[in-house]
C-alpha cells in the first residue's frame, strides 16, 4: 500500500506555478517555479469540448485569458453570474482545444499583481506540462513532481467528458508519470478512489484529498460534509484511497480573532499522521491580504510582505505539516534553506 511518509523535509509545491510572479498555469510560471526550487508544479485541470485536459483554475476562460477581447469568440459567450447581475462568460468545455490554443493568459488578480505579463503566454495542455516537466528535470538534474488537481469532475461527467480517463491515458502516454513523483488532487472522493485503484501498479503515484469549507459537501457525496471527513473515522476512510490530506492553512493554524495572529496549532496534523496521512497546507501567498492580520507589513492589502510570509511558513513547519502549496516557491525555498543553516 502506498504511503506518504514524512522524511523531515517539507515538500514545496508551486501553486499554479510561481503564480505570485507570472500569470498562473503557464509554462513560464512553471519554469520560474522549477528554477526557484519547487519540488512539484501544480496544474489545475479542466476539459475542452473535445476532451483535452488544459491548465486553468476556472472553467470560465474569461477569468484568466484574453478571450473577452477576441471577436472571433463572441458567439461562444454565455451569461454568468457577476455580483448582483450577469456578465459574459466563456466555459472551457464550449471550446475545442485548437481554439483554446489561440488564447493568451492574463493575470486573474490584477489589483494585486498587475498586468505586465498579460497576453504573452499560451494556455498549456496537460501533455505539454508533463513534457515540460520531464525536459526541465533533465536540465536541472532532479525529478520535478507533478500534482494536478482535477476540477469539477462530476460536472464534466454530466457532459459526457471523463477527466479521470484522460489522466490515465496521459499516464499511458508519458513514461515520466510512471516514474517521477506524481500526485492527483481533488475536492471530490469518487474520482480519487477510481484513480487509486487504477494506479496500484505505480508506487510513484499518490492521491491527495482536498478539504474545503467544513460545512460544504463534496460534489459527489451528499451523505457527508468535509467536517465529517476530518473526524477519526473519516480520516481512516481517506487513508484507504489517499496518502495526503490537503487542507487550508487555518485548519492547522487557526487565527485568533482577538489578536489577528495564529493561535496554537490544532490537533489535525497529529490525527492525520496517526491515520497514515501526510498533511499539505494551502496556500501560502506573500501579499498582505492573504496573511494573518498581525503578521502583515505596513502598506495596503496588495503590499508584498516577505517577513509575514516567512513567519507563516515557519509556523506551519513547526506545526508539523509535510508539504505546503505556495504562490512564490522561491521565497519559501530561501526561507527553508535559511532555517536549515
Amino acid at each position: 500500500m502506498r504511503r506518504m511518509q514524512s522524511s523531515g523535509t517539507v515538500t514545496l509545491i508551486a501553486h499554479r506555478g510561481a503564480s505570485a510572479l507570472l500569470p498562473e498555469h503557464t509554462l513560464a510560471a512553471y519554469a520560474r517555479a522549477i528554477e526557484d526550487g519547487a519540488d512539484f508544479i501544480e496544474p489545475d485541470l479542466v476539459m475542452t469540448r473535445d476532451g483535452v485536459l488544459v491548465a486553468r483554475h476556472d472553467r470560465d476562460l474569461a477569468a484568466s485569458t484574453d478571450i473577452a477581447s477576441c471577436a472571433e469568440f463572441a458567439a461562444y459567450a454565455v451569461p454568468r453570474a457577476r455580483g448582483a447581475g450577469t456578465a459574459p462568460g466563456w466555459p472551457c468545455e464550449n471550446l475545442g482545444f485548437a481554439q483554446v490554443q489561440q488564447l493568451r493568459a492574463t493575470e486573474p488578480m490584477p489589483s494585486l499583481r498587475g498586468r505586465a505579463h498579460d497576453g504573452r503566454f499560451a494556455v498549456p495542455s496537460f501533455d505539454e506540462i508533463v513534457e515540460f516537466a520531464e525536459s526541465a528535470s533533465r536540465r536541472v538534474g532532479r525529478l520535478i513532481g507533478v500534482i494536478p488537481e482535477i476540477k469539477h469532475s462530476t460536472y464534466f461527467h454530466s457532459l459526457g467528458l471523463d477527466p479521470e480517463k484522460a489522466l490515465l491515458d496521459a499516464i499511458d502516454r508519458h513514461a515520466y508519470l510512471r516514474t517521477a513523483p506524481f500526485g492527483v488532487q481533488s475536492f471530490e472522493v469518487g474520482n480519487l478512489k477510481r484513480l487509486h485503484e487504477a494506479t496500484r501498479d505505480f508506487p510513484n503515484v499518490f492521491m491527495a484529498q482536498l478539504i474545503a469549507d467544513l460545512d460544504h459537501r463534496p460534489a459527489d457525496r451528499k451523505d457527508m460534509c468535509y467536517a465529517d471527513m476530518l473526524e477519526p473515522v473519516g480520516l481512516a476512510d481517506i487513508a484507504r484511497y489517499a496518502q495526503v490530506l490537503a487542507v487550508h492553512t487555518p485548519r492547522v493554524l487557526p487565527i485568533d480573532p482577538a489578536t489577528g495572529a495564529p493561535a496554537a496549532p490544532t490537533s489535525l496534523v497529529a490525527e492525520a499522521h496517526a491515520a497514515g496521512l501526510a498533511v499539505y497546507a494551502w496556500t501560502l501567498r506573500p501579499e498582505n491580504c492573504f496573511l494573518p492580520p498581525a503578521w502583515r507589513c505596513q502598506g495596503d492589502s496588495s503590499t508584498r510582505c516577505e517577513a509575514g510570509a516567512r513567519r507563516e511558513l515557519q509556523a506551519l513547519i513547526e506545526a508539523g505539516v509535510d508539504g505546503v502549496f505556495a504562490d512564490d516557491p522561491g521565497l519559501c525555498r530561501r526561507c527553508m534553506e535559511a532555517g536549515a543553516n
